[in-house]
């Protein structure tokens, strides 16, 4: 029972060898390639949302009921367009009651003003006393405060009739309209009137990790000199086609999402077709140009826990080598920041199957990418 035991355990692990042991330990022929520098555009995707430049919710500042909507939802309006109109009667009521006020009260300031005149005569005529003329002065001001209290209130009165005919603070496109004719609204509604988005240009917002954006800062040595010189995005609508114009990164946020450790950029597209829309999503396109770098093809490499290793060839031997590559990849080609130098020889193809120190022959022609 012991000696079939171990004869089961020596045949497992010798097949445990044989599957992880690289081969041809003895030597063979090789595909070798000397590694270039070349140039290459590599992409990475990103989900985001689209956002009009300045989206505004347009409420009521005064509250009575609707007697007229004057756009159709998802019309284009003009800034100082009129939207809806709320009932102005009760508001062209207090109007005229404040400037009657206000009249009533310049009347009353008129009257003191003679008054007070009167008074510092007969006092300088010895007629009346200094308390009578304090009197007659101190009424004065107090009509003088009374007419710029009642001007204050025609002034609001003003305004209150001017807010019962909501307008659009910018140019854009309005959203859907759920109030109708005869609706009450005031300013506490829950539900805007409608929303009108500017979207002449696109904001779309979207996320990379803390070390993609310190990457992209070094790249460019500063914040400032990284947003005026990274390339322009594109972006894939939900449907998967592309957006037929390029939008350029315009902003990075100085902070990080504790929660996620990403950090929020925005780019912006313009809309000339009026295609994009606020509210929508998609996905964005970003190039990384590398130039002058050091490419080798990933059938040129083997991992081994999450690190990647090639094997030059030094001395006529295979001698494996980490590199570190940069951690954007088009599925078929790394880019090696660091382990190799222009000119080194590597073996090509088949590299997990390769022993360290297996001795390498190239009767084939070297492999070169294609820049």
């Amino acid at each position: 029972m012991f000696v079939q035991a171990s004869v089961w355990s020596l045949c497992l692990l010798l097949a445990t060898a044989c599957k992880n042991a690289p081969q041809n330990t003895n030597g063979g022929s090789y595909k070798t390639m000397e590694v270039t520098r070349g140039t290459r555009t590599l992409s990475q995707t990103y989900t985001a949302v689209v956002n009009g430049r300045q989206s505004v919710e347009i409420r009521p500042q005064v509250s009575g009921t609707i007697t007229q909507v004057c756009i159709g939802e998802g019309a284009q309006v003009k800034k100082g367009q009129t939207l809806v109109v709320i009932d102005q009667v009760p508001y062209k009521a207090a109007l005229e009651t404040a400037v009657a006020n206000v009249r009533n009260a310049e009347a009353s300031v008129a009257t003191a003003h003679l008054t007070a005149e009167s008074k510092e005569q007969l006092f300088n005529e010895h007629v009346v006393s200094a308390f009578d003329l304090q009197t007659a002065r101190n009424n004065l001001l107090q009509a003088e405060a009374a007419l710029a209290q009642a001007k204050a209130e025609e002034v609001n009165a003003r305004n209150n009739l001017s807010y019962t005919e909501v307008k659009s603070p910018v140019d854009g496109v309005s959203g859907m309209l759920p109030y109708r004719v005869g609706a009450l609204v005031d300013a506490s509604i829950s539900t805007p009137l409608t929303t009108v988005s500017d979207d002449e240009e696109m904001y779309v917002y979207f996320s990379m990790t803390e070390s993609q954006v310190l990457s992209l800062v070094r790249q460019y040595k500063t914040l400032d000199e990284a947003l005026k010189q990274m390339p322009e995005v594109e972006l894939k609508l939900s449907d998967g086609l592309m957006y037929a114009h390029k939008g350029r990164i315009d902003a990075i946020s100085g902070t990080i999402d504790t929660g996620t450790g990403a950090v929020s950029l925005r780019a912006t597209f313009p809309n000339p077709e009026r295609m994009l829309r606020n509210g929508g999503s998609g996905t964005v396109v970003f190039p990384y140009i590398k130039e002058d770098v050091l490419i080798v093809p990933q059938e040129a490499t083997y991992e081994i826990q999450d690190k990647i290793f090639v094997y030059k060839v030094v001395d006529g031997k295979a001698t494996s080598t980490q590199v570190t590559v940069f951690p954007v990849n088009d599925g078929k080609e790394y880019i090696v920041e660091e382990g190799l130098k222009e000119g080194d020889t590597i073996i090509a193809e088949g590299a997990g199957l390769v022993q360290e120190g297996t001795a390498v022959s190239t009767p084939a022609p070297d492999i070169t990418p294609a820049n």
